[in-house]
Order: structure tokens, then C-alpha cells, then sequence
């Protein structure tokens, strides 16, 4: 019996490793709607190993929709080695004109980073805690929330410095 539950478990291994394995592939060599689902795919096998391809995907891909799935994916597995790069399209996002930002890739970017909860995402996230839309405003008070509980005291002793 034990060696029957073995090769279930070893088989249900290797089927995980070639989904996995796919959705790489796929990541880096498929159509659009075929990187979109790949980078979703990834995400949900919450594998830290993935966060240096994502971030890599990230850097080659220009489709904005694969770009968004991508920043799900990097929220999906947690890894803090994801922020920096997450951050580095949120500032690229700020660059722009606030009516001109895309509004989805912004609640994106603060979702993920909340997940991950890496503290190095805060002084970038604060400019949009004065952002004109409410939404964008209320979610990052929350991301502030998750990420650092003490947030507003940590504030007002920075300000006082």
C-alpha cells in the first residue's frame, strides 16, 4: 500500500512538473492570450523559483495584458524578490500623467505588492495615497495596512526627524 501511495504522490509530481514546465514554454514562446494564461498558471503554483523568470518575462514582454497577468502571477507567489521589479513599473506607471495612468495596472501593482508585504514597496506606493481617484486612494491605505499595521505612527515619527 505504501509503495502504491509513492508512485500516486511521484506521478502527481511529475504531472505538476510538466504543467509547470508547459506554462513556462508557453510564458516565453506562445501567443498572447497563450503567455496571458501561463503567467496566471504560474502563479498559482506559488513556486518562489518562478519569481527570476517572471521577472525576466516582465522585462521582455510588451503586451500590457501579459504584463498585467504577470504582476498577478509575482503577487500569487509572495516572493519579496518580486518588489523591485513590481516597483519599477509602478514608477514607470507615475511617470505619466494621473489621467493617462492605466488605472488597472495600478490596482494591480498595489494588490500584488500587498501581497507580498515587503516593506521597501511603502515610500513608493505613498505618492498615491493623494491620488485623485478614491479607489486607488482606499487600496493603498489598505496595502499600507497589511504591509506595516503601524504605518501612520511610523509616519508622524519619520516627520518629526
Amino acid at each position: 500500500m505504501y509503495h502504491l501511495s509513492y508512485l500516486m504522490n511521484s506521478n502527481t509530481s511529475k504531472d505538476r512538473d510538466n504543467e509547470y514546465d508547459l506554462a513556462l514554454k508557453n510564458l516565453f514562446h506562445g501567443e498572447i492570450m497563450e503567455r496571458a494564461s501561463a503567467a496566471r498558471r504560474i502563479g498559482r503554483f506559488k513556486e518562489g523559483r518562478a519569481t527570476n523568470l517572471l521577472a525576466r518575462a516582465l522585462r521582455l514582454e510588451k503586451d500590457p495584458i501579459v504584463i498585467n497577468r504577470i504582476i498577478e502571477a509575482m503577487g500569487e507567489i509572495k516572493n519579496a524578490k518580486a518588489t523591485l521589479r513590481i516597483v519599477e513599473l509602478l514608477k514607470k506607471e507615475l511617470e505619466k500623467p494621473e489621467d493617462e495612468q492605466d488605472k488597472t495596472r495600478l490596482f494591480l501593482i498595489i494588490e500584488s505588492l500587498m501581497k507580498i508585504g515587503d516593506k521597501r514597496a511603502l515610500e513608493h506606493l505613498g505618492i498615491l495615497l493623494s491620488s485623485c481617484d478614491s479607489d486607488i486612494r482606499k487600496l493603498t491605505e489598505s496595502a499600507y495596512e497589511c504591509i506595516d499595521p503601524n504605518w501612520k505612527v511610523n509616519l508622524a515619527k519619520s516627520n518629526k526627524i
